[in-house]
């Protein structure tokens, strides 16, 4: 059956015309799915309507499959949507309130080296309401003020839905735009049509290294982007949307934590009004291996001596699996397993 929680007043109208319900009703009805309700909690609506709804629909909730905390207080949550694929969202505490992190997309296509969420390749795109969901489960330990959508998945390369999540963010669960982060691994076309939205949330660029043939060996989208393309479109992000752009730099042992490196990176942002997030690689991923904190604080302070804004993103969640994808790839290969046993 289908789930509501992934359709808009627009639909949610012609469904309950088709009961013969006034347009109102849709209202409540999504106010109710944004509430995490069921059917038969919607109160303000009348019996005969949730029966209904419950005999042809479901409201479109992920449920939780795994919940681990961490013993800083970050929740990863692995749910299960309808479908029954999985994916992940982490809720973090952070002295400004708690921010989630969530999943746009079951896998991903980008195949990036050092990144769990892509192993698999790309299962399909999230719905709006399917991340909404995300935010809705999170929400049993505790609020959510800041949304990060840094989890599994490239959130551009599932442009129309992530789009419509920002906005329902604000409209429905009264989080502001300057409280949303996006994270790109660089899709330059979906950067420029981002700066067109009138949307002024802040974006992440993951770069990872400034010299392209580097960033080959990471990101197989730089093949396609250059890292001089993807600086372009940051920069008409910034001039479109006001937002300091933020860059997020995973620091790799002996790979891209030389001077040569710091010395592109000083080229490439020139005129880019940034901030650079050096993050520690957590888990040695191929030939590649992670740095120790000492080098990750020496790196960031480098860069500030050559007139970069830097500072070393502060691990959160690391005894719980808490990058993008660990957890759900565990737990496919458990079940793997067991089937096999």
């Amino acid at each position: 059956m289908r789930g509501l929680l992934s359709l808009d007043i627009s639909e949610l109208e012609n469904i309950l015309a088709g009961f013969g319900e006034k347009k109102y009703a849709a209202k409540q009805l999504r106010a109710w799915l944004c509430k995490g309700v069921s059917f038969e909690e919607m109160t303000n609506l009348s019996k005969d309507l949730r029966q209904k709804l419950s005999r042809n629909y479901t409201e479109g909730y992920a449920q939780i499959a795994k919940k681990l905390t961490s013993k800083d207080g970050t929740v990863k949550y692995l749910l299960e949507l309808e479908d029954g694929n999985l994916i992940e969202c982490v809720a973090m505490e952070y002295r400004h309130g708690r921010t989630l992190c969530v999943s746009t997309q079951v896998g991903c296509r980008m195949g990036c080296a050092f990144c769990a969420s892509g192993a698999d390749g790309l299962i399909r795109q999230l719905t709006a309401g399917e991340m909404l969901s995300e935010l809705i489960a999170a929400r049993e330990s505790g609020d959510i003020s800041n949304i990060v959508l840094m989890g599994s998945g490239e959130p551009l390369d599932n442009y129309d839905n992530v789009v419509a999540f920002i906005r329902s963010l604000q409209t429905e669960f009264g989080i502001g735009q300057r409280h949303i982060s996006l994270s790109t691994c660089g899709l330059v076309p979906g950067i420029f049509k981002l700066a067109e939205e009138n949307i002024a949330v802040t974006l992440c660029l993951s770069l990872h290294s400034a010299i392209d043939e580097k960033r080959k060996q990471l990101m197989p989208i730089s093949r396609t982007y250059p890292v001089a393309e993807v600086i372009d479109a940051a920069k008409a992000y910034f001039k479109k949307s006001g937002r300091r752009i933020i860059i997020e730099y995973t620091l790799i042992n002996s790979f891209n934590d030389g001077q040569d490196d710091i010395s592109a990176l000083k080229r490439a942002l020139s005129g880019l009004n940034c901030h650079v997030n050096v993050i520690p690689l957590n888990h040695a991923a191929g030939k590649f291996s992670p740095p120790t904190k000492t080098q990750c604080h020496a790196f960031a302070a480098l860069l500030e001596k050559n007139g970069l804004s830097a500072t070393v993103r502060r691990a959160l969640g690391s005894d719980i699996e808490g990058a993008c994808g660990q957890l759900r790839r565990r737990v496919k290969e458990n079940d793997v397993l067991r089937e096999n046993s």
